[in-house]
């Protein structure tokens, strides 16, 4: 299973997995973040926002636990595109699991580039004359 705690020792394999050095995942990271904390509740508070009734950490544990996990999983899913079962299994998750949280990442991931300035040219006389 792909975790960042694993990954991130790897430089070389970090940016065959994202197209990114460790060190450019630790700038998008901080942006990514708290765009995620503005959609995803804290812990204690369902998607409604009531209160959980059961305790902290029951139930089946979430497979990406942090956001570094959250940003690496939509950043492979980026740059290989694989199929959702294929990329569910690098990070052990279901398919319609993956699907959940590819769903759910990738405008967050997005939104997180557009505030950075990062986000690719459209207009191709812009490319031309930046070059």
């Amino acid at each position: 299973m792909l975790t960042y705690a694993e990954l991130k020792e790897k430089s070389k394999e970090f940016l065959a997995a994202t197209g990114l050095y460790p060190e450019e995942f630790e700038q998008i990271l901080p942006v990514f973040a708290k765009e995620l904390a503005a959609i995803v509740p804290p812990l204690e508070q369902t998607k409604g926002g009531q209160p959980r009734k059961r305790h902290k950490g029951a139930g089946p544990k979430e497979r990406l636990g942090t956001a570094e996990d959250k940003l690496l999983f939509i950043l492979v899913y980026q740059k290989i595109y694989p199929l959702q079962t294929m990329h569910g299994l690098q990070f052990g998750l279901s398919q319609p699991r993956a699907n959940y949280w590819i769903h759910l990442l990738l405008p967050i991931l997005q939104q997180s580039l557009a505030e950075m300035g990062m986000t690719p040219e459209r207009d191709p006389q812009a490319v031309g004359e930046s070059v």
